[in-house]
């Protein structure tokens, strides 16, 4: 069974964020008119805080009950069997595949503490921007971990 995707209206784009990080893809469009929404759904999954558009969309709609982001992440975890990998994170900004790429490669693309304090650097195939495993990291797992532990 192939990995679900989601599309996201405007009203869920930290969601969108979370769910890239564990690896799925999930795009986000912020200003699109519900029509134009169901009409580029295809196999990807709506996520939504409009209970009528979650319903236009049928089997393939799924109606985001609470503004909480802990809750949301639980929700769709749970409905859709999500899981963790590290080894698929995506990008925050734009979606894209990450690609591990070699140090050498960001030297200039990143500030000169990080350069000499991380061995391990990901790059957008999309947009290009640089990740690496911060401080922000630990906090970002640890928010992870938990909810994955919730199941």
């Amino acid at each position: 069974m192939p990995e679900p995707s989601f599309l996201l209206d405007g009203m869920l784009g930290s969601l969108a964020r979370w769910l890239r990080i564990m690896g799925y893809d999930s795009e986000y469009l912020r200003d699109e008119a519900d029509g134009e929404l169901l009409a580029i759904l295809g196999d990807r999954y709506l996520l939504t805080r409009d209970k009528q558009l979650a319903q236009r969309a049928g089997a393939r709609g799924f109606y985001m009950e609470s503004d909480d982001l802990d809750v949301q992440l639980s929700a769709v975890v749970e409905r859709f069997g999500l899981r963790l990998d590290l080894e698929r994170t995506r990008c925050t900004a734009c979606n894209g595949q990450l690609e591990r790429v070699p140090k050498e490669r960001v030297e200039h693309k990143v500030p000169e503490g990080t350069w000499s304090g991380h061995q391990d650097f990901w790059m957008c195939q999309g947009c290009g921007k640089v990740y690496w495993q911060g401080a922000h990291w630990k906090n970002i797992r640890g928010r992870l971990d938990q909810l994955m532990s919730r199941k």
